[in-house]
């Protein structure tokens, strides 16, 4: 049976398989439960397909993992692959050379014809070549809700976000802490961008986002975005905690009725043994919008001037957008697949809901596809500050048009 499924997934990948195992070590900053089981897939099949993953996870986020990333890459100690998001978090790195063009491999397994949305690749494409292989689609646009807690307290569960922030008195009352919410910058400026949509709409965003309409950033419809930001950071204000999974794991357990966050967060309830549906209630577009971005990950592998490695890298690339790989990976991490051709009928609930949205369409690009990563990490200051303090709404908002002025 091992031998039959092997066989199965190797005859996806049109790049041969290695003659002898050659060491990659990929780096990446997936350590939390969920996370640690859904790359385990990944370092299973490229073991199983002759050659050797070689671990290198970094704790504390993306934040925390990118700069030590650019830093060995462009210190002449590059590894043989490394994550990074779909957008502009590596346009540096190709420019200035240091990324393995990954085009013959593209074309060799049809990527162009098989990867849902195109943007995925667009992102992976400098001056006509490719130069990463996208992975997986995660949305950060959900609500994710305890249903015990409000089962134990006699009231509904809450569809959206209005009916969330309606309940959160009686949930404070009863000793819980309706919002869960790690202290990071990210984590914040995550949940701002989740309320935008929700809260605001598709076309508040992409008018701001997309169009860079500055009027619409400086307007009455955003106003009531951050207002409604303002009215999350009173809920969130007893969340002590800093890592996002912290966070999720205060849903989980019950001590939070409901955590903003993304659809990575699925993994978390799902190493701890709940159910989708039965045990805990996912909102994408808070409830208020069904609408997703098409954000996620993506691998790059930077250039080492070893043949060997190189042909390596390509087998890995090639490997994590085969059907096998997909389907594997992604049931484990909670985030959707960047192929439309899979069967994912085991997947849960959750990722149920996020596959009908992405093949509606209903879909916006993510805010590193449309922001350079100055901007990002501008705006998660900016949110960091707000959070965590008693800036006005208004302030805020001022704040936030000055920057995204800033980069026009």
């Amino acid at each position: 049976m091992k031998t039959f499924k092997l066989a199965a997934l190797l005859a996806t990948v049109a790049v041969p398989t290695a003659s002898f195992a050659t060491d990659l070590e990929v780096t990446h900053w997936w350590t939390s439960g969920g996370e640690a089981a859904a790359v385990a897939e990944l370092a299973k099949a490229f073991d199983a397909s002759g050659d050797k993953w070689i671990d290198g996870a970094i704790a504390g986020g993306g934040d925390t993992a990118r700069p030590v990333m650019i830093s060995r890459i462009t210190g002449g100690d590059p590894m043989g692959a490394t994550q990074f998001n779909h957008g502009q978090q590596a346009l540096e790195l190709v420019q200035a050379g240091l990324m393995l063009d990954l085009t013959d491999v593209a074309e060799a397994n049809k990527w162009k014809e098989v990867i849902n949305p195109p943007s995925l690749l667009d992102s992976c494409t400098v001056d006509g070549k490719i130069y990463c292989a996208p992975l997986n689609i995660h949305s950060p646009e959900w609500l994710w809700l305890n249903n015990k807690v409000y089962t134990d307290l006699g009231l509904p569960v809450p569809a959206n976000w209005n009916e969330f922030v309606a309940s959160a008195a009686q949930v404070e009352a009863a000793g819980k802490i309706p919002l869960a919410l790690g202290r990071q910058p990210w984590q914040s400026n995550l949940a701002f961008g989740a309320l935008t949509i929700g809260v605001g709409g598709l076309d508040l965003w992409k008018s701001i986002n997309v169009d860079k309409n500055m009027d619409a950033a400086g307007g009455a419809d955003m106003l009531k975005v951050f207002q409604a930001a303002a009215d999350a950071r009173k809920l969130a204000a007893k969340s002590t905690v800093q890592d996002w999974n912290q966070a999720t794991n205060m849903v989980i357990t019950g001590e939070a009725a409901g955590q903003i966050m993304g659809d990575w967060a699925q993994g978390e309830f799902q190493v701890a043994g709940k159910v989708a549906g039965t045990d805990y209630t996912c909102l994408p577009g808070m409830g208020l919008n069904a609408y997703i971005s098409t954000g996620g990950d993506a691998f790059y592998f930077p250039v080492t001037g070893d043949a060997e490695k190189e042909a390596a890298q390509k087998r890995l690339a090639a490997l994590l957008v085969s059907p096998a790989v997909q389907v594997a990976f992604n049931l484990k991490k909670g985030s959707l697949p960047i192929r439309g051709d899979i069967d994912m009928s085991t997947a849960n609930d959750c990722m149920k809901k996020g596959l009908e949205i992405l093949a509606s369409g209903n879909i916006v690009p993510a805010g590193d596809q449309v922001w350079s990563p100055d901007v990002q990490t501008q705006l998660g200051d900016l949110q960091g500050q707000f959070w965590s303090g008693d800036m006005s709404a208004e302030d805020a908002q001022a704040a936030y048009v000055e920057i995204l002025k800033s980069s026009m």
